[in-house]
């Protein structure tokens, strides 16, 4: 059994040098019945607790948000990735990822509070913790009884996280730590009941993890509620430890262990940002059709200008994509937790190492959707105008609120760096062969290129070949940077940065195109052209993107002879044997979204 799940999940960042097949990728079209009443009994909470008191989220209403999450606790909904044992659902990752992305679309303040509670909040007792952890405090996080707060960030350790300044000190009689230390940006600091807590002992070199109890007796404070650009009802306090007396059975995981505990919750909460942007773009998307319906200038609607028209297409093609790639990875996810508990890994074991294994692709999803959302709210305000800037209509909010999606859970810049520094790790310790297509690609660079010209006359025929193509320029240019700094490659940030914005691309295009493909196998081409559409606008963005990174990166560190044949190769490799008609295909799209009148995909 274990062996027939193993050869069907490709592992991390393998995507990038294997072909993946549309028959192996999952797509929100395959949603089982049970997620799909899911999503709707989500969607009706939401539409009726969130989405229509909006306002109170805006004015700062820190109460409101707390008794929302209490009725989200009651419904089952802050369980759902919780096993079964200690309260909660016990759901497969698809379905928490569904959960996640249609609770959070209404506001950023009840998706930041659900976020940090289900995720860094909870995750890492049902994770890490001993059995005695978990049956103490789990079932009261999975039904709502208790909230979790997460206090790692200090002043002086932002993305450093590993260098705080908190401190935990052993008792004489060897029974409790003092906790001393100050943490900052902690959400739900103002209404939890319990703090995942990361100091550090002595002077190892590592930070430990702690399972803190809030009691203002015992050394507990907190400043005010900060005053933030957006997720304005979401309560965000500094917290400061003051001899903070913790059991030492309170301990989370081993001594030493809180760095791994932390980036490991990250890799999580990387995937789950990015489905939490999703209902947001789709909302903003409905919205901007609806207004632009309505909105009449010059005697029509302004849905009717391609100016306009130009936005919606595009709006509803990035959130199309970010559905794609990101649902995608959550079954790999899925699919390798599967198969190592099939193995006789333990649940925790599994879903940690399931996460860990892709790594990579979350950090993909967290820097492209979480770009993707801030654009969309943008183009939202654009075709509202006017009004788009007055707090009566729900786009200024929705550009607020997506501000910090780029910043928490590791900035987009750590992340893009990320993403590449653990591809080139995973190829170091022989887990994905970049080495070997790397060198195929020298050598096509040296060849005298085909002249033939191909048949494309199967649906997405072209569009796949670019898409081979694109993987062959993250090759050429990772693995010329790599070969030419080696170790010294993290010290050259920018270079990281272009390679990564190549990787991205590739990611997110081969996710659009392949479940587009699926669906219209399934449903036949003529009933998909929106989708279609969408496909091939996508890579057609996505070829630009590429060609720009790729350029930089190759006239930034190569010269004379290898820099000619590498921008030969970039041109070969991001060609297009017929150039779609860009403009015709945001036709499409936008036709059905105004016929519609909503976001349809």
């Amino acid at each position: 059994m274990a062996d027939t799940i193993e050869k069907n999940v490709t592992r991390g960042g393998q995507f990038l040098v294997k072909e993946t097949k549309c028959e192996d990728v999952f797509t929100p079209e395959d949603f089982s019945e049970e997620q799909l009443m899911m999503r709707d009994s989500v969607k009706e909470f939401v539409d009726k607790e969130l989405w229509a008191h909006k306002d109170r989220f805006e004015k700062k209403d820190y109460a409101y948000t707390e008794s929302s999450m209490r009725k989200a606790g009651e419904l089952g909904l802050l369980g759902v990735a919780v096993p079964e044992e200690y309260g909660g659902l016990g759901m497969g990752f698809v379905s928490t990822m569904l959960v996640c992305d249609y609770i959070s679309g209404a506001t950023g303040s009840f998706s930041t509070a659900f976020g940090a509670h289900t995720g860094i909040g909870t995750m890492p007792i049902t994770l890490y913790g001993t059995e005695e952890q978990k049956k103490k405090y789990v079932p009261k996080l999975a039904s709502g009884e208790w909230f979790g707060a997460y206090c790692l960030t200090e002043p002086g350790a932002g993305s450093d996280a590993n260098s705080g300044k908190t401190k935990a000190v052993l008792s004489e009689d060897g029974k409790y730590y003092s906790i001393t230390g100050q943490k900052m940006w902690i959400s739900n600091a103002g209404f939890c009941s319990v703090f995942i807590v990361f100091a550090r002992i002595g002077d190892d070199k590592n930070i430990t993890g702690f399972i803190v109890e809030n009691d203002p007796a015992n050394g507990i404070s907190m400043n005010e509620e900060e005053h933030k650009l957006g997720i304005r009802a979401s309560s965000t306090r500094q917290v400061f430890f003051n001899d903070t007396k913790v059991p030492v059975e309170n301990m989370l995981s081993e001594r030493g262990n809180g760095f791994k505990i932390a980036m490991n919750a990250l890799n999580v909460g990387r995937i789950k940002l990015a489905a939490a942007c999703l209902d947001a773009q789709r909302r903003v998307t409905a919205n901007a059709v609806k207004y632009s319906n309505e909105r009449i200038q010059f005697n029509t609607a302004i849905s009717s200008f391609g100016a306009i028209r130009a936005k919606l297409a595009e709006m509803a093609t990035n959130a199309y994509a970010g559905e794609s790639a990101s649902y995608r990875a959550a079954k790999d996810i899925e699919d390798r937790i599967a198969a190592r508990e099939a193995e006789g890994t333990s649940h925790q074991e599994a879903e940690l190492k399931g996460v860990e294994e892709y790594a990579i692709e979350c950090s993909i999803l967290k820097v492209a959707v979480s770009e993707d959302v801030q654009a969309c709210a943008d183009e939202g305000i654009q075709i509202f105008g006017g009004m788009g800037f007055s707090e009566d209509t729900p786009m200024e909010s929705a550009w607020r609120d997506a501000r910090i999606a780029r910043i928490y859970e590791g900035t987009n810049e750590i992340n893009r760096m990320l993403s590449v520094g653990m591809l080139i790790k995973k190829a170091m310790k022989g887990h994905v062969d970049l080495l070997g297509p790397a060198m195929k690609v020298s050598e096509e660079l040296m060849g005298i290129p085909s002249f033939d010209t191909p048949d494309f006359s199967e649906l997405f025929a072209e569009e796949k070949l670019i898409i081979a193509n694109l993987k062959k320029v993250f090759l050429m240019v990772a693995g010329s940077a790599v070969q030419k700094y080696g170790p010294d490659l993290d010290s050259h940030q920018q270079l990281l940065m272009a390679a990564s914005n190549i990787l991205i691309e590739v990611y997110m295009a081969e996710s659009t195109i392949l479940r587009t493909e699926k669906l219209a196998k399934k449903e036949g081409e003529a009933k998909v052209q929106e989708q279609i559409a969408m496909a091939k606008l996508y890579l057609y963005k996505a070829v630009d993107i590429v060609n720009l990174n790729g350029k930089e990166g190759i006239i930034s560190f190569a010269e004379g002879d290898e820099q000619r044949m590498m921008l030969m190769g970039l041109k070969r490799f991001t060609k297009y044997t017929n150039n779609p008609n860009v403009v015709a295909l945001r036709e499409v799209i936008t036709s059905k979204l105004v016929a519609e009148n909503d976001y349809c995909f």
